[in-house]
């Protein structure tokens, strides 16, 4: 085989992984800037982790000189990243500066004594006290 074909059967088989590559970095990059615009630190970090060996599968289309998926990967997950910046910061503006979310609140702790014996000690509940009309 000579040097030619080799190279040509390479990129055969090298584009379109490359492509593949490309395009679920390219999915990575839309999921990673929904979680900024909804605010989930982890989704963000999880879809961001995984855009890159992705992207890194997008890089093998180079070495048949197409380097199309490289870029497109990249500008996806910078894109999302800018946009998902902006909607967020739009909507929080919109809100007033309030958290989009509500606060936990720690249940209240209830006393109540034991009813079967007298000489034992209160014992604390984490269940609210409901109380009836």
């Amino acid at each position: 085989m000579t040097t030619l074909r080799v190279a040509n059967e390479l990129a055969a088989v090298l584009v379109p992984i490359g492509v593949i590559g490309a395009v679920l970095a390219a999915l990575c990059a839309i999921v990673a800037g929904i979680a900024i615009m909804r605010g989930a630190g982890g989704l963000i970090g999880g879809a961001v982790g995984m855009w890159i060996p992705f992207a890194l599968l997008s890089f093998t289309a180079s070495f048949a000189n197409q380097w199309l998926p490289l870029i497109a990967s990249g500008a996806a997950l910078a894109a999302m990243l800018v946009l998902g910046s902006v909607v967020r910061a739009i909507v929080n503006v919109a809100d007033g500066g309030r958290p989009s979310r509500r606060p936990v609140t720690a249940p209240v702790a209830v006393t109540s004594p034991l009813v079967s014996s007298a000489k034992s000690s209160p014992v604390t509940s984490a269940i609210p006290v409901v109380s009836t009309p």
